[in-house]
C-alpha cells in the first residue's frame, strides 16, 4: 500500500482530468476501440480504429462509485437508471466485462486510482434515468435457493407477468419464449419456431389419442400445436396468471376446448401415477432449483407411462453448482430469481437416478444465441412501442440481458440441451433403432 503522503501528492487537477486519467490506465491494454462521453460533454477517444461504439456518462458521481465498487453489477445498474448511455454495437460495448473482470492492477495502482476518484466532486447534472427499479430490491438471490411454492411463484410471476403485450412486440407470433431450431441462420423466427414445435412432437413420437402433459407450457404454443397437427390431448401447467389467461384465450380461439387443457398449478401438485403417454418441459427446470431437480424429475418419472417419452429442454452451465459470478448474481437479482443452472451431465446423472433411461441428448446453444440475437433486434426496433408497457428501466435490462446471454451461448459459457428419457424397465424400446424420422420435412 502507498503511504498517505504519497496519496496527498497527486497534483489537484479537476474532476475530469481525473476521470480521464482513470480510464486511460483502465483501458491502456483494451484490444479495441470505443468512445467516451464525460458529463460535462468532454471526450474520451480509447483506441486507434474507428470506434465500435460509446458510452455516455451522465453522472459524475455515477462514474465516481463504479471506481471505487469496482463491482461490475453497478455498471449494470448505472446503464439500467439512465446514468449510463450505450450507443453504437451493443454487443461490443458487453465485452468490455472480459476486460474488466480480468484487468490485473497492483495494490499500489489501486491505491491511486481510488484517490483520483475520490477527487471527482460530484456535480450536478441532469439524468435521464429513474431511481432502481424496485424489483431489484425486493427479489434476491434468496429465491434461488428456496423451496417455498409461494416464492416460486412469486419469481414466475417476477418474469413472466411482466405484460404479454411486451413479449407479443418481440416474440414470434404464438410466443414461443424458447430456443427456435434453424435449418439455416437466415431463416426467419417465426419458420424457426414452427420447427422447433414440430421437431419436439417428432421426438416424442406423438400418436392421435395420445395424453401430453407440458410442465410450464408457456404461452400454450406446444400443446395447442401438438393438439392440431398431432392429434393428441394436451395439457399446460404453469405458474405465470398472465401465460394462463393467453393460453386459455387461445385454446378458445382455435377451437381446442375438447383437446387442450392448462391450468395454474406448480409441479409439485401434480396428482396421480402413469397418467400421460408423453411429457414434455421447455425452458422450466432451470427455476426448479438445484436441490429440487431430484423431486422434479422423480414426479415426471411417475406421471409416465411404461413406454412413454419425457423431453426435458433446458438451459445449462459449463460449471456445477451455480457459484456465486458477476453472471449468476445478475440474472437471480434482475431476470430469474429462482434461477439456477447446471452441467448437462449432472442433470442426466438425476435423472438416472430418479429411474430414467437417456436415450438421445442434443444440444442446440448455436440456435439460441441466434434466437436471442433476433428477439434483442425485434426489441431494438420497437423501443418506442415497448415503453407503453414498460419502464425505460425495465427496457434496458431486458435489452442486457438477452444480448449478454446471445454472448454467452456463443462463447460457449451456456449450453442448451433435449434430453429424451424413458422410465427404466426391461425389455422396453420405446424408440425407433435410427433417428431417421426424427428428419422428414416438418410442418
Amino acid at each position: 500500500m502507498p503511504s498517505s503522503s504519497e496519496m496527498v501528492l497527486l497534483p489537484t487537477i479537476p474532476g475530469i482530468e481525473q476521470a480521464k486519467h482513470i480510464l486511460y490506465r483502465l483501458f491502456r491494454d483494451f484490444d479495441g476501440c470505443f468512445h467516451i462521453r464525460l458529463w460535462d460533454g468532454s471526450e474520451v477517444h480509447l483506441g486507434r480504429d474507428q470506434p465500435a461504439f460509446s458510452l455516455t456518462f451522465r453522472s459524475s458521481k455515477a462514474f465516481q462509485e463504479l471506481i471505487l465498487a469496482r463491482d461490475p453489477l453497478r455498471l449494470a445498474d448505472a446503464y439500467f437508471r439512465g446514468l449510463i448511455d450505450i450507443d453504437g454495437d451493443f454487443y461490443s460495448a458487453l465485452k468490455l466485462r472480459h476486460h474488466l473482470t480480468s484487468l490485473q492492477l497492483s495494490l499500489m495502482e489501486k491505491a491511486k486510482l481510488a484517490a483520483r476518484a475520490f477527487r471527482i466532486k460530484s456535480e450536478k447534472t441532469a439524468s435521464t434515468g429513474s431511481d432502481t427499479p424496485k424489483w431489484a430490491k425486493t427479489f434476491g438471490q434468496k429465491l434461488g435457493i428456496h423451496p417455498s411454492k409461494e416464492l416460486n411463484r412469486d419469481a414466475i410471476s417476477f418474469h413472466y407477468d411482466v405484460s404479454n403485450d411486451f413479449y407479443a412486440l418481440w416474440l414470434d407470433e404464438q410466443m414461443v419464449y424458447s430456443c427456435a431450431y434453424y435449418e439455416d441462420a437466415s431463416q426467419s423466427l417465426e419458420h424457426a419456431q414452427h420447427d422447433k414445435l414440430d421437431y419436439i412432437c417428432r421426438k416424442l413420437r406423438l400418436k392421435p389419442g395420445e395424453r401430453l402433459l407440458d410442465i410450464g407450457c408457456g404461452w400454450g404454443a406446444l400443446i395447442c400445436w401438438a393438439a392440431e397437427h398431432y392429434g393428441v390431448s394436451a395439457h399446460g401447467i404453469t405458474l405465470s396468471q398472465n401465460q394462463y389467461d393467453h393460453a386459455q384465450r387461445t385454446i378458445r380461439q382455435r377451437g381446442l376446448e375438447q383437446k387442450v387443457s392448462v391450468e395454474l398449478l406448480d409441479y409439485r401438485d401434480l396428482q396421480g401415477e402413469a397418467k400421460f403417454d408423453k411429457l414434455v418441459s421447455v425452458g422450466m427446470f432451470e427455476h426448479v432449483g438445484l436441490k429440487n431437480l431430484p423431486t422434479y424429475f422423480a414426479i415426471a418419472n411417475r406421471l409416465l407411462k411404461p413406454g412413454g417419452l419425457f423431453l426435458n429442454h433446458g438451459i445449462t452451465s459449463d460449471e456445477g453448482g451455480w457459484k456465486k459470478t458477476v453472471s449468476t448474481e445478475f440474472i437471480n437479482r434482475y431476470i430469474f430469481p429462482d434461477g439456477q443452472l447446471e452441467t448437462v451431465s449432472t442433470v442426466q446423472k438425476i435423472m438416472e437416478d430418479a429411474g430414467f433411461e437417456v436415450h438421445d441428448v442434443e444440444g442446440l446453444r448455436q440456435h439460441y444465441a441466434l434466437t436471442l440475437r433476433e428477439w434483442v433486434k425485434r426489441l431494438d426496433e420497437r423501443h418506442e412501442e415497448a415503453l407503453k408497457y414498460v419502464t425505460e428501466p425495465v427496457y434496458r435490462i431486458w435489452r442486457l440481458y438477452m444480448a449478454a446471454c446471445a454472448m454467452q451461448f456463443e462463447e460457449g459459457n451456456t449450453g442448451i440441451y433435449q434430453i429424451l428419457a424413458s422410465r427404466r424397465e426391461p425389455f422396453s424400446s420405446p424408440v425407433p433403432l435410427t433417428r431417421r424420422d426424427l428428419y422428414r420435412q416438418p410442418c
